[in-house]
């Protein structure tokens, strides 16, 4: 066996059985609490709240065990197994021009990978949000949204796939760098087309109605010094009853998003603490750090990937017998997150950090109190354990624990 063969199934079983390890951890952890509310949240959460989150989490779970195992199975098959390199034969063989093949490859590859990862999506969906009260779509919605992301995938895709297949073809040896501004060049595209032209294929927005809510939330950006393309409600609602809020786009296109779902839920005054917190994430420039991380991150992996086109044993390690421009980037794009699973922590740490960082500043537009009351409302109604294991947490979650969380923001208003 090749050594690269070895130290990737190596890297895949031991990646494999680290997740279903902290899985099943994190399980157990919830369910050991299960029966108390923990004393933190004794006085706004109830029992039963707090019992329908435990099953929620314990449902999600089993599935993600399912998937996990699916995902491990379906890169042994795409790779060692074959597929991919059996696939790549059928495009060779239709005698396409190269860069057509490479696409065809590309995205007959990831069409097959969407249809085999359906049942469990439709299962997320319809069994188990639906079981908890959570889904609000229907069979016809979710097959249009399904054929809508393929559209947009190919419309959008196919040119970025054509334009990188042909500078890997002729710019030399440094095509990754000249990919990588391409690639940096499209993120920024669609970082400014997704509120604009993007999303509004998928929901609808309406401008946030007069009222308090309104006022808060004007005001709260004269405070901050902050210009948006304008504050929207989204009709989240039509698909979920999970509630959320989020800033899209950049510069002059930049808008504040409110599910409809969320202003049922929270008061104005927990309203504006909400934005108050994701504000926080522009004002403590948290959103530049991570798109200049992403790029410097993008930029390394091209560079990796550049050194690896001319390694032979890269191919055949992964059961590729025919080399191409286009299977060179499905193997990477295959294996990488092999590997880089063991590094998921350092990520899901910064992102805490600028949680808190975020909810401090929060703390100090709109107060503590309603932040804790608007947080410990969304953990309700979208049935948010409050009790995670602290290790599973600590690998996987982008927010802080909520007991954790809240301890944090009720210290910021202390003396």
């Amino acid at each position: 066996m090749p050594l690269f063969t070895t130290i990737f199934l190596a890297a895949l079983i031991a990646g494999t059985l680290l997740q279903l390890w902290l899985l099943q951890r994190h399980l157990q952890h919830v369910r050991a609490h299960q029966q108390q509310v923990p004393e933190a949240f004794a006085t706004m959460v109830s029992l039963d709240e707090h019992q329908k989150a435990a099953a929620y989490t314990q449902a999600k779970g089993q599935l993600g065990r399912l998937d996990i195992l699916l995902g491990s199975l379906l890169l042994l098959g795409w790779t060692l197994g074959g597929g991919l390199n059996l696939l790549n034969q059928f495009w060779l063989g239709l005698k396409l021009d190269a860069t057509l093949t490479g696409i065809g490859l590309i995205f007959s590859m990831f069409f097959i990978s969407s249809l085999i990862e359906l049942p469990l999506a439709l299962w997320r969906t319809f069994v188990i949000e639906a079981r908890f009260g959570f889904n609000r779509n229907s069979p016809k919605r979710f097959l249009l949204d399904r054929l809508l992301g393929l559209l947009l995938a190919v419309l959008l895709g196919g040119p970025l796939l054509w334009v990188i297949l042909q500078l890997m073809a002729s710019a030399g040896s440094l095509w990754w760098l000249a990919v990588w501004a391409v690639w940096i060049s499209f993120t920024l595209l669609i970082l400014w087309a997704y509120p604009r032209l993007i999303a509004p294929l998928f929901n609808r927005f309406t401008p946030l109605e007069a009222g308090e809510t309104r006022d808060r939330v004007q005001d709260l950006l004269h405070r901050c010094g902050f210009n948006s393309d304008g504050i929207f409600v989204m009709d989240g609602s039509k698909r979920s009853s999970h509630g959320n809020a989020y800033f899209s786009g950049f510069g002059k296109s930049k808008r504040i998003v409110f599910f409809d779902t969320l202003l049922e839920a929270l008061a104005p005054q927990e309203m504006e603490a909400v934005l108050a917190h994701e504000l926080g994430h522009f004002r403590l420039h948290h959103v530049i750090k991570q798109m200049l991380l992403m790029s410097g991150v993008s930029l390394l992996g091209l560079a990796l990937l550049g050194w690896l086109s001319s390694q032979l044993w890269f191919y055949q390690g992964l059961g590729v017998t025919q080399p191409s421009n286009a299977v060179l980037l499905m193997l990477f794009l295959l294996a990488t997150p092999v590997f880089t699973l063991f590094i998921a922590p350092i990520g899901s740490y910064l992102s805490r950090r600028h949680k808190f960082e975020a909810d401090a500043f929060a703390v100090e537009q709109s107060g503590s109190e309603p932040l804790i009351r608007a947080l410990v409302k969304l953990y309700q109604d979208n049935a948010s354990t409050l009790t995670p294991d602290p290790l599973y947490s600590l690998f996987y979650d982008s927010h802080p624990p909520a007991a954790v969380r809240i301890a944090q923001i009720a210290n910021h208003s202390s003396p």
